[in-house]
């Protein structure tokens, strides 16, 4: 007998989408459109599992879910929304769903996941509460976001050890802060330290503090940051810069969960989170023996990349108008953006990502002479930039030749090794470019680059590239 699938969806043309995907697996679907229809299904049938939207034409379908939990408390349930944001994701995780997936979603990864409910019908494990007061500090609903914030979701009730990366800017300290706010460990200290921030002889002292006379300076005894996160969350950011000595004590904490102050003889028990962060690339660093690979690995338990805002383009709006409303709380006079004025920020190149965004609607605030900014007004508050757009999508002179002339000027390769080194640069971006063009279609996407398609398929895998995200979605 096929499992049977309730799907509770009022968009008729995705619920026909997901019927017919799910048919061809031999699900057996019952489709209905409110709330109130789907607890009638549910008091006369029994289903493997459920769908559900989240705005229903009579309520919302997320907030409804106890009634669904009493008629079928072992029902595996399945959350679609066109809400997309951490906070919506972190109530599909509170709510006990199987599995929360964002408009618009990829088709085959929704029926793999029905696939993956029907055959699990084990208990949810026990629900995070989330007090409606609490403030979700990222901004952004792209699908690239979408991906970060299930990877939150997936962290909140656990302890284990996470890996934030990303490019100066973007907001990794906002991942640490929100998984530490929403997880188990909200009621402990949050204690954030930089380490590329301290002089190298100190880092050790500042993580593990140091006894009276330890070293020159060395005054009274000081705690240390692992010591002052006990309990609770300790963010290293910058991790790569840490240096050797200190990144070997660092990984016999995190082995023993025990640390000993600089000059002291008693180990000391801790019980923290880490969450490490850095804008590096590790990996030449690890064969460069700069750092240790052992220590990656034991930081590396759920990595979180955070995307640069230059692919996340359609954020750049809802963005600069949060940054605006945080500048008129902040005293400075309250602006908002005309269309044209957004579309020239969306074009714009962020090499300093959010942070820089964030600074940007700060001086607009400043010094805009209207309430409502266009785009003339902004540009001569900032200047009128040409994009630099890798994919050709603007024609003002600017595409790969500029970028590259950019690149070659900030990173000053050394002579004979300029190849090597902008085929690193260019060419992942380049591949991802022509696997966005085509859906993720690899023979179309090697036709395009005009490489062989075996050839395409051994650099997606060398290049980590996850052809997958491109795929279409519904």
């Amino acid at each position: 007998m096929p499992s049977s699938i309730l799907l509770v969806e009022d968009d008729i043309a995705i619920a026909t989408v997901i019927t017919a995907a799910l048919e061809d697996e031999g699900f057996a679907i019952d489709h209905c459109t409110t709330i109130g229809q789907r607890d009638a299904k549910l008091g006369g049938a029994v289903f493997d599992v459920m769908l559900t939207d989240v705005m229903l034409a009579d309520g919302d379908g997320l907030a409804s879910l106890g009634a669904v939990r009493d008629a079928a408390p072992e029902m595996p349930v399945i959350v679609l929304s066109a809400q997309n944001t951490l906070d919506t994701a972190v109530r599909a995780s509170d709510s006990e769903a199987f599995e929360y997936f964002p408009k618009p979603f990829d088709l085959d990864e929704l029926v793999r996941a029905v696939c993956q409910a029907a055959g699990s019908r084990e208990d949810a494990p026990e629900a995070l509460p989330i007090s409606e007061g609490d403030g979700m500090p990222m901004v952004g609903r792209s699908p690239a976001m979408q991906g970060v914030y299930r990877m939150i979701t997936r962290v909140l009730r656990n302890d284990l050890t996470v890996l934030v990366t990303g490019e100066s800017g973007t907001g990794k300290e906002l991942v640490a802060e929100a998984i530490h706010q929403l997880g188990n460990r909200r009621t402990g200290p949050f204690v954030a330290v930089n380490t590329a921030a301290i002089p190298h002889d100190l880092v050790e002292s500042e993580l593990f503090g140091h006894e009276k006379g330890a070293f020159t300076g060395a005054v009274a005894q000081a705690i240390g940051k692992f010591e002052q996160a006990n309990g609770g969350t300790l963010f290293l950011d910058e991790i790569g810069d840490m240096p050797a000595e200190a990144q070997t004590r660092l990984l016999r904490a995190l082995q023993s969960g025990r640390i000993r102050r600089v000059g002291g003889r008693q180990e000391i028990a801790v019980n923290v989170r880490i969450i490490a962060a850095t804008n590096r690339d590790l990996a030449p660093m690890i064969a460069a023996g700069k750092f240790r690979e052992d220590l990656f690995y034991r930081l590396n338990v759920v990595p979180i990349e955070l995307p640069p805002l230059r692919e996340r383009r359609e954020d750049v709006d809802v963005l600069s108008q949060h940054f605006l409303a945080q500048a008129a709380e902040d005293g400075l006079p309250r602006r908002q953006l005309a269309r044209d004025a957004v579309e020239n920020l969306e074009k714009r190149n962020w090499r300093g990502n959010v942070r820089e965004l964030r600074n940007v609607a700060y001086r607009l605030a400043l010094m805009s002479r209207e309430d409502v900014i266009d785009a003339e007004s902004l540009i001569d508050i900032l200047g009128d930039e040409t994009p630099i757009v890798i994919d050709g999508e603007d024609d003002a002179g600017s595409g790969i030749g500029t970028a590259l002339d950019i690149w070659l000027a900030k990173e000053e390769p050394a002579s004979g090794t300029i190849y090597a080194s902008a085929l690193a640069a260019f060419e992942k971006p380049l591949i991802e470019h022509a696997l966005g063009q085509t859906s993720g279609n690899q023979l179309r996407a090697a036709k395009l680059l005009g490489i062989n398609r075996n050839t395409l398929r051994k650099r997606i895998t060398e290049l980590k590239i996850e052809p997958d995200r491109f795929a279409r979605p519904v």
